[in-house]
């Protein structure tokens, strides 16, 4: 609006500003106005002034029944039957195209435009061509259109127009948007109200079925379905039965005046039930579900409706029904007829617990009463049976089942036994152990806090491996508790039924608490088990133990196996075995001996005369390849063992092997047997494994002892012999010299000469013979000489002339300073004779007993000799080491076994109760040689060069005064 010079005075608007001016006239009062027909009107008018069309049409549009409602316009002819008209929309058409793309649509011509419908035939009448469709929306909501229509050929509409028709249009849209929403609130029925009255006519009513009654009357009321059930949960079979209807007064199972209506099983009902169970709402409508599609129709044709909608009615988390709305024809529930149902199916929740609160009350006094007596049972020392059974009557009573039963896991058995179990008088007791849980399910039970239910064991996937057993005996609903909650199930109580049930919360938290009490009073008990067991076997091992001691210190000749024996009698008295016997054999024996030791009656004999092959023999075999026990079945016994193993009685069969250390080889094996159905004890296994191997440490000390006794007697006969041969031959000696001297002196000056030498070195023998009668008589007696190593080689290569001789050996020295002449005649024995006649003696001298260095050496070269062959090479080195040692190898070209000189390198006897080469005399003078040696200060060592040379080396103490 313009302002001229004198203030408050308007001017008159131009031309250009009257159509702003009626565009905000217009969109005032389509604000101001609450008339819908007013309101259209209004638009009409504006667009009659502010446009030259010839046809105006306005129309609603209604998204249910998707038509449009004629609300007024202008025609040419002013007929307003058009105007006021319902169109239908039919696909493909004009009309259909602007309500669904919500876009203005223009078209040159009407009358020559197929799409167009009833429109072309209306251009036809009133001979209207351009046309313009116009939507009227809010907020992407088609609200209507408007048509727009002119005698002239096109469609075009000036932008500054089109904008302000938009804008009342969209205004208009608006306006008839909050009218639709107002009028929607109006007309929903709102759920609230009606369900503050249900309540409060519910107070007023004292019996159930009397608020059955008023709640089935006043849901069909409000949801108008074609008929309203209130239908019960059985636990005992699981199955729904119809307890209240709107189309009969009363449908319980206690009327005498109605029958009983048929019962929906809840395999007929399963996906309607599990949403129910879960305290969800359930509804069927048109084409719409909550439930699984497949299913939704066999549910409709067990119910014979075509819509339905259903809440359930729980108490403390379990479903005592469900109110349900059913129609016959397809229909859409609406939020409020899902709230009013599902708010009516509450209200029963609340009252109906009420109808039975005298017994619920009784109940939960008698469970505490029940689960009090059960805690008591923990501090006192009953027997664990007697408290099972008095407790397995209340439990089965209270949750009206039929079996009681208590598992516990058995580690020697690695599976479940029944330690204690009720059932009904028609029905067997389950002798068999249960199989091992799978992971999920120990870890299900590891984590459960309640009891585990089992509705339908056919059906339900949880305990798979225990199914079988469990509908073999009867079994088909159950209830499971770990009675250690949180921790590994040793220990499980099961409640079961013959019949498919459904256990209720209450129910399920009684068996729970009874259950982790029942818990304590296992665990105590096999605390009090295994103590025993711990008692009784510490006093039977003592016992055993004892007597093979004493078994052990008495042992005699003339009671050869004595220990064995009353091992065996043991070890069967403490596994309580019909059977006991040893296959004993020595090292190098081929076959074993049988020592009987229990052989309760003839069912269990055996050939104790058998000669039993160590090599072929399975049962030694397959033990002996075992590090502890090993059981057996006589099945799996070739025929060759039954032909020994023959007793009648044998089923199961356990052996283990006589073993001291890694060493030592086994001496024998322990065969225990007993019938097919004996189960061995690890406990007890364990004992047995001790007593055996006590039993093998004193056998191989009794067998040490017999073999050095025996040593020890042949050692003192045989030194007791040497020593009275050399204190004869010294007598003798002695008395011939004697004889010499009383001779006297011949004249003769050769034989004079020759008959002193001969009476010195007489002399010197006498004295070193006295010298061993009186110093060594029982050790031997170390002096300290010196002598030079050549001496020493020559005095040794002398005492095995005779030797070389024979076998033609060719035997060189090395290392004495200057070389000898070693010229290689045909005789060996050249070498040997150019040894003395050295022009350089070696200055190199050993200290010690000269005459034990001599015998040492002596030894190794009579047995380098033997190894090596006919016409052989033996070669002496001598290398000075240090100051203090001289290394001496003699190197043959001979050969000798592994094991021996595996043994030699050791320089002890591994095993004195095994073979060795070192028990040969020969071997077993090169171990002395060995000792001996380290006693005077040296060492002996023989080892194999790379081209198989055999070595002797000899470390000797050097004099120190050639250091």
């Amino acid at each position: 609006m313009l302002i001229n010079n004198q203030m408050g005075q308007p001017q008159k608007p131009i031309a250009a500003e009257q159509p702003i001016l009626a565009l905000g006239r217009v969109l005032q009062c389509l604000r101001e106005e609450d008339d819908v027909d007013v309101l259209i009107e209004t638009t009409i008018t504006y667009i009659q002034q502010q446009f030259n069309y010839n046809l105006i049409w306005i129309a609603c549009y209604d998204r249910l029944k998707h038509v449009l409602f004629g609300k007024g316009g202008v025609t040419p002819s002013n007929e307003v039957n058009f105007l006021r008209k319902r169109v239908v929309l039919i696909p493909g058409d004009l009309l259909e195209q602007v309500v669904i793309q919500q876009c203005p649509l223009g078209v040159a011509d009407i009358r020559n435009e197929n799409r167009a419908g009833e429109l072309q035939e209306l251009g036809k009448k009133f001979n209207i061509q351009g046309t313009i469709i116009l939507p009227m929306r809010h907020k992407d909501k088609c609200m209507g259109l408007l048509l727009l229509g002119s005698e002239r050929w096109g469609y075009l509409l000036p932008e500054e127009g089109k904008a302000r028709l938009m804008m009342v249009l969209g205004e208009l849209a608006a306006v008839l948007s909050q009218r639709e929403i107002d009028l929607q609130q109006k007309q929903t029925k709102r759920p609230d109200e009606p369900l503050l009255q249900l309540l409060e006519n519910l107070r007023n009513l004292n019996s159930l079925e009397e608020r059955l009654k008023t709640v089935v009357e006043v849901t069909h009321e409000f949801v108008s379905p074609s008929r309203t059930n209130v239908y019960w949960f059985e636990r005992q079979g699981r199955y729904f039965w119809c307890r209240m209807s709107n189309q009969l007064v009363n449908m319980g199972r206690d009327s005498s005046q109605e029958q009983p209506a048929a019962g929906m099983t809840v395999q007929e009902l399963s996906e309607l039930y599990y949403a129910l169970s879960v305290n969800q709402i359930v509804w069927i409508g048109d084409a719409r579900s909550s439930l699984k599609s497949h299913f939704t129709a066999k549910l409709l044709q067990r119910l014979r409706v075509r819509s339905l909608l259903a809440a359930p009615i729980m108490w403390q988390k379990d479903l005592l029904g469900f109110l349900a709305v059913e129609g016959n024809e397809p229909r859409i529930w609406t939020e409020a007829d899902k709230n009013f149902v599902q708010g009516a199916a509450g209200l029963l929740s609340l009252v109906a617990p009420t109808d039975s609160i005298e017994n619920t009350v009784k109940q939960i006094q008698e469970d505490s009463l029940l689960t009090s007596q059960v805690a008591q049972s923990v501090y006192t020392y009953q027997d664990l049976k007697e408290t099972l059974r008095t407790y397995a009557a209340r439990v089965l009573t209270r949750l009206a089942a039929t079996r009681f039963l208590l598992l516990h896991y058995d580690q020697d058995q690695n599976n479940y036994q029944v330690i204690y179990q009720t059932q009904p008088n028609n029905r067997r007791p389950v002798t068999s152990g249960f199989s091992l849980l799978t992971e999920t399910d120990r870890q299900m039970l590891k984590s459960a806090k309640s009891a585990v239910e089992i509705e339908n064991l056919e059906e339900d996937l949880r305990f798979f491996n225990w199914r079988p057993l469990l509908l073999e005996n009867g079994m088909r609903s159950l209830l499971i508790c770990n009675c250690a909650q949180g921790h590994k199930a040793e220990a499980l109580l099961i409640v079961t039924h013959t019949n498919h049930r459904n256990w209720t919360t209450l129910e399920k938290e009684l068996l729970w608490i009874v259950s982790q009490q029942i818990g304590v009073i296992v665990r105590q008990w096999r605390l009090m088990i295994n103590n025993e067991q711990q008692q009784q076997l510490f006093q039977s091992m003592q016992k055993c133990l004892s007597v093979l001691d004493i078994s052990n210190n008495e042992n005699s000749e003339a009671e050869k196996y004595q220990l064995e024996r009353t091992a065996l009698t043991q070890i069967g008295a403490l596994l309580n075995c019909p059977l006991a016997l040893l296959l004993s054999w020595q090292d190098g024996d081929s076959t074993a001996e049988i020592i009987p030791g229990v052989i309760g009656d003839s069912r269990f004999g055996v050939v104790v005369n058998a000669q039993v092959s160590i090599q072929s023999e399975a049962l030694i075999q397959w033990t002996l390849a075992q590090e502890s026990y090993l059981s057996v079945n006589v099945d799996d016994l070739p025929p060759d063992t039954r032909k020994w193993l023959h007793g009648a009685g044998i089923g199961q069969i356990l052996t283990l092997a006589l073993r001291t250390t890694t060493g030592h080889q086994p001496t024998g094996v322990l065969l225990l047997a007993d019938n097919r159905e004996r189960h061995w004890p690890q406990h007890n296994l364990n004992a047995v494994e001790t007593l055996v191997n006590q039993l093998a440490w004193l056998r191989r000390q009794q067998q040490i002892s017999h073999v050095v006794e025996s040593t020890t007697q042949e050692l003192r006969q045989l030194n007791w012999y040497k020593n009275r041969r050399l204190e004869e031959i010294q007598r003798t000696t002695a008395q011939l010299l004697s004889q010499i001297h009383d001779l006297g002196i011949p004249s003769n000056d050769l034989t004079q000469t020759r008959y002193k030498l001969l009476l010195r070195q007489l002399d010197h023998t006498n004295a070193s013979m006295t010298a061993i009668v009186k110093l060594e008589q029982w050790h031997l007696h170390l002096s300290w000489e010196t002598m030079p190593i050549a001496s020493l080689l020559k005095r040794s290569l002398e005492r095995i002339d005779n030797l070389v001789q024979q076998q033609k050996l060719w035997i060189g020295v090395h290392g004495l300073g200057q070389p000898l002449t070693e010229a290689e005649p045909s005789n060996g024995g050249a070498s040997l004779k150019n040894l003395p006649a050295s022009p350089y003696p070696s200055t190199m001298a050993i200290a010690g007993d000269i005459v034990k260095f001599e015998l040492v050496l002596h030894e190794l070269l009579i047995a380098a000799c033997h190894r090596a062959g006919h016409g052989s090479r033996i070669d002496i080195w001598c290398r000075r080491i240090d100051e203090k040692l001289l290394e001496l190898s003699i190197t043959d070209n001979g050969k000798i076994e592994a094991q021996l000189l595996t043994e030699l390198q050791q320089k002890t006897h591994p095993d004195i109760l095994s073979l060795s080469h070192l028990q040969k005399s020969a071997s077993l003078h090169l171990l002395i040689c060995q000792q001996v040696i380290q006693q005077l200060g040296g060492d002996l060592d023989f080892y194999q060069l790379p081209d198989h040379r055999v070595v002797s080396r000899l470390l000797l103490p050097l004099a120190v005064t050639n250091s």
